[in-house]
């Protein structure tokens, strides 16, 4: 069983360090980041299950960062816990209400924070889950991921969102200009021919698992999915 990813967002180097040799001794697998920046790439390309962030970051907030990652449909369910010298009962409530899912202060034990990590992910595991199956492509909602076979498909975020949508809607074909207007969002103005661009990235991606006849073109229509061989 794979370990569980923790991301760890700090910009002092030997307080990350530290986390993460605690962490690793745990039983957790670790990522780093020194800056949101490199936290939303890694989030983007590792997909961690739970993400440890300072609330002193040097080009943002990790409060600001929480509260836009809650408000990104690929990263609202990810746990989050700030960590953070900022003791103050306001200080505590604002982290709270701006999506993070617990608050720890410094200075604080490995034991603690080990301990508030797990309490965090069993929260977690008891929210109910949203799977998505066609075949042996599954896709959870929950997680964030998608397996074929049991072997997991590294998608990017668009993509992600793509393959969701279209099995969320089974056999029914949407144009481009309307996977444009539910996968990007009514206010994003980018070209049509973006879509077709996207759907060759997600054959390729589930080529691999044989897959890919999955997502099929209707010719003059659109793009659907379906579990029928064309």
């Amino acid at each position: 069983m794979a370990a569980i990813k923790i991301l760890i967002v700090e910009d002092e180097t030997s307080i990350r360090e530290m986390i993460s040799y605690h962490l690793t001794r745990a039983g957790f697998a670790t990522l780093e980041a020194g800056d949101c920046r490199q936290a939303r790439q890694l989030l983007a390309d590792e997909r961690p299950e739970l993400a440890l962030i300072d609330w002193m970051l040097p080009d943002m907030s990790g409060l600001e960062l929480t509260r836009a990652l809650k408000r990104d449909k690929d990263f609202e369910n990810l746990a989050i816990i700030l960590v953070t010298a900022r003791a103050e009962e306001q200080d505590k409530i604002s982290g709270l209400h701006g999506g993070a899912d617990d608050y720890v202060t410094k200075p604080f034990s490995p034991r603690e924070l080990i301990a508030r990590i797990h309490a965090v992910l069993r929260r977690a595991a008891t929210q109910p889950a949203q799977l998505l199956r066609s075949g042996e492509l599954v896709l959870d909602v929950a997680s964030h991921r998608v397996t074929a076979d049991g072997r997991e498909v590294r998608l990017g975020p668009t993509e992600y969102r793509l393959l969701k949508f279209l099995m969320e809607h089974l056999e029914r074909v949407y144009s481009r200009a309307q996977l444009l207007d539910r996968v990007w969002g009514a206010n994003v103005y980018v070209e049509e021919r973006t879509v077709d661009v996207y759907i060759r990235r997600l054959r390729k991606a589930l080529a691999k698992n044989a897959c890919a006849a999955c997502i099929q073109t209707v010719r003059g229509a659109g793009y659907r999915f379906s579990e029928k061989t064309p």
